[in-house]
This record gives C-alpha cells, sequence and structure tokens, in this order.
C-alpha cells in the first residue's frame, strides 16, 4: 500500500531518534495489516509516546525542539480529508477547517510546512519585528501544568524581518503581484482555494522592536517586507511583554496606527487578488469602553478582521492559586478561555458580525473551539494546549467540533458562527 501519511525522518543528532526509528519499526510492520486512513490516525496517536520526554525538558527547551521538529519533518503529515462540515471561506479564500495555531510558536517561519502538514487549516508565524531583537533575559516561560497554563515573558525575540522575508520566499512561495496577475481569479466571485502554495493559509503577525520611538514605521516597515509572503497580516498592538504596546488600543493611537499600515499595504502593487487582509490582534484585559473604541476604529476603517485575544495579565482561577502565578508576563492555556471568549463574544455585538472574528485563548478541545464559533469566532486559533497534547490533538480537536456542529443540527461552522449572540 502507498502510505500518504507519513513521518519523514531527518539526522537531528541523538535527540528522539530512538523514539522516532521505534514508531518507524512499528508503524512498518503495522501498515501492512490496515487500510491508509487507520494508519494515518496510529501516527497521530502514537506522538503521544514522546509528550512525557517534553515534559521533562526546560519549556523554551522543549519550545525549541517542537519547532525544530516540524521544521526538519520529525511530524506525521495529515494526507485525511477534514469533515466537509469545517469547511468554510473568510477573505475570498476557503480553508480546510477553521483550526489554526496562533503566533507565538513558529516566531522565525522555520516551519510553514511541517506544521500546516500537520492538519492546521491555517497557520500564523511571528511575531515578527523589523530589526532582531533577543527579547527579555532567561527564564521566560513556565508551565502551570495542572492548570493547563503557561505564562510567558518573551518580549518579541525576533530574528528580524529580513531573515523571516528570505526564509518564507524559500519555503513557502511568494505572492503574485501585478506582472503574474493573469493567472489570479478573474473574477471578485472566485474563490481561492487555499494559500498562496496550496492547501493551508499563512499568516504573518507583525510586531515592533522595543526600543523603537516610531511604532507605526516598524509596522509599515514589516508590511513591506512581509506583506508578499502572506495570506493575512496581524497587527500585534496587545502583547503584555514590550513596554508601551498595550497602549496602541486606544482609540486615536489605533486608528492612526491601522490607517498608516492599510496605506502602506494598498500602494504597493496587486494582482486582481488584491493586498492581504489586515487584522488587528487585541488584549483580554480591556474595559468594555475600550472594546467599543476598538470596534468602532474597526468599522469605520474597514478593517478585515480581529484577533480575540492575547495573553492576559491578570491570573484567572484556578491559575492564581500556583506559586508561579507571580511570575511576570501574560497567561495563556486554559484559564483564559471564559474570559477572551467573553471580550469575543462582546466584540461580535459590538461589530455587528459584520467583521470576521478569530477566537484565540484556551482552547483545548472540539467543544472549546465550538464555543468560540457559537460566540462569534469563525476561525480559532490554539497555541499551549497544542504545546502540552502535541500533534494528536489537532485531529482529535476537528473530530470533536465536526460532532458537536452535527449533534446541534449545524451543516457548516458559517451556519453557527455568532449563534450564542442573538
Amino acid at each position: 500500500m502507498n502510505v500518504k501519511c507519513s513521518l519523514y525522518i531527518y539526522p537531528y543528532g541523538r535527540l528522539l531518534t530512538g523514539a522516532t526509528i521505534g514508531l518507524v519499526i512499528a508503524g512498518g510492520a503495522y501498515v501492512s495489516t490496515v487500510d491508509e486512513a487507520t494508519f494515518c490516525g496510529w501516527l497521530f496517536s502514537a506522538t503521544k509516546l514522546v509528550n512525557p520526554f517534553f515534559a521533562l525538558l526546560d519549556p523554551e527547551v522543549a519550545h525549541r525542539l517542537g519547532v525544530l521538529a516540524a521544521a526538519r519533518g520529525w511530524v506525521p503529515r495529515e494526507k485525511r480529508l477534514d469533515p466537509q462540515s469545517l469547511g468554510l471561506q473568510v477573505w475570498g479564500r476557503n480553508f480546510s477547517n477553521p483550526i489554526g495555531l496562533a503566533a507565538g510558536f513558529d516566531k522565525h517561519a522555520e516551519a510553514v510546512d511541517g506544521l500546516l502538514g500537520l492538519g492546521f487549516g491555517f497557520v500564523e508565524v511571528g511575531s515578527v519585528t523589523p530589526v532582531p531583537q533577543d527579547g527579555n533575559p532567561k527564564p521566560r516561560v513556565f508551565r502551570l501544568r495542572d492548570e493547563g497554563a503557561v505564562i510567558n515573558r518573551y518580549g518579541f525575540n525576533s530574528e528580524g524581518i529580513v531573515v523571516v522575508a528570505k526564509r518564507l520566499g524559500a519555503q513557502h512561495g511568494k505572492r503574485k503581484l501585478d506582472e503574474t496577475s493573469s493567472t489570479l481569479p478573474s473574477s471578485s466571485d472566485d474563490v481561492k482555494q487555499g494559500g498562496k502554495a496550496g492547501p493551508g493559509i499563512l499568516g504573518v503577525n507583525l510586531g515592533k522592536n522595543k526600543n523603537s520611538e516610531d511604532a507605526a514605521a516598524d509596522y509599515v516597515q514589516g508590511v513591506h517586507t512581509l506583506s508578499q509572503y502572506a495570506d493575512y497580516l496581524v497587527i500585534n498592538v496587545s502583547s503584555p511583554n514590550t513596554p508601551g504596546l498595550r497602549v496602541l488600543q486606544g482609540r486615536k493611537q489605533l486608528k492612526d496606527l491601522v490607517r498608516k499600515v492599510q496605506e502602506a499595504r494598498d500602494e504597493m502593487q496587486w494582482g486582481e487578488e488584491g493586498p492581504p487582509p489586515l487584522l488587528v490582534k487585541i488584549a483580554p484585559d480591556l474595559s468594555k469602553e475600550d472594546l467599543e473604541d476598538i470596534a468602532a476604529v474597526a468599522l469605520a476603517l474597514r478593517l478585515d478582521g480581529l484577533i480575540i485575544t492575547n495573553t492576559t495579565v491578570s491570573r484567572p482561577a484556578p491559575a492564581d492559586k500556583n506559586p508561579l502565578a507571580a511570575e511576570a508576563g501574560g497567561l495563556s492555556g486554559k484559564p483564559l478561555f471564559n474570559l477572551s471568549t467573553n471580550i469575543l463574544k462582546e466584540m461580535y455585538i459590538l461589530t455587528r458580525g459584520k467583521i470576521p472574528l478569530v477566537g484565540c485563548g484556551g482552547i483545548s478541545s472540539g467543544e472549546d473551539a465550538y464555543k468560540k464559533i457559537r460566540a462569534g469566532a469563525s476561525l480559532v486559533q490554539l497555541y499551549t494546549a497544542f504545546a502540552y497534547g502535541g500533534p494528536a490533538l489537532i485531529p482529535q480537536i476537528k473530530s470533536e467540533l465536526a460532532e458537536c456542529l452535527e449533534r446541534d443540527g449545524f451543516k457548516s461552522v458559517q451556519e453557527a458562527v455568532g449563534a450564542d449572540c442573538t
């Protein structure tokens, strides 16, 4: 049998070599007796065997090793078709499923193809800053394992836009501009199948340098350098680990910033496909007035979308009882779920469902993803649960989400968007 769902292996010192070889040998013996889909499911489930190994490592070391594993092909590739009910159209593109990987995992765009191959509907890289910077001193990542949470204060550690642009150009293909516009859809009614390089959508999250005095100039520079490689762009004004960044969520500051970034994007030459959509990622630690201001700006400037939300500086229960709760930084994971979902629902109502929203924060199951969708999200993202659960979590969430939709009589994700907001 031709096994399409395969585990690519490349030499990477001695780490994980024994486990990988063991999986391949076992898989080789197993595959001859089962069908392709069953083997693919087994392979994803088998990745759970290495989770205890990662748990023993320092959190940042484990993070780095996870990125390298995806970059070097040490992860399974999902070839099974997604349930038809999970497909949807956003920004004129077809998503095979609404489950995305949030920014922060693949900060330097090293593993886009490997991560998309895991079965994510879309992957967001970054945040990427104009000039390389190291971020905050270590240690800067802390596991709250019992609570399913993480606190991080990475501080936009980035290899910079030049390095990331070269990497994206080499591994993911370049967006077609005017000189190749004849190959693009001929009508605005046409829908692009996946991203530039085939199935899967790539988002690029833009950040500002810590010591920059002109935030708008930083984001504009990111647009000029990286927008040609992105299926969508994100202005990150909500990380709690860069001093003064969240001030940019204020009504006047946000309006001025978004306008400048939109102008920078639109002044570039694009084919009939047009420029990549522009989104803003907001914090969960906002007042009702803050949310109203952001919604007003988003509607007035016809923003393409909002990501709701980033990490929180608060410590929602039960994380507040953990001794590590005193560590500075943003908290992600299960304790963030209710807070971020409430913000999501409020923003859907404030924007009257006119702007696509991406729900992010605390998703660890298909039921969680479904609740985000009912609260107004067209798409959802996860990160912390993926860090804990590994590749096996992705098909699990997709299967559970499809079951939730069927259970409640929805034939598609789109039918369920905002169901709890009426």
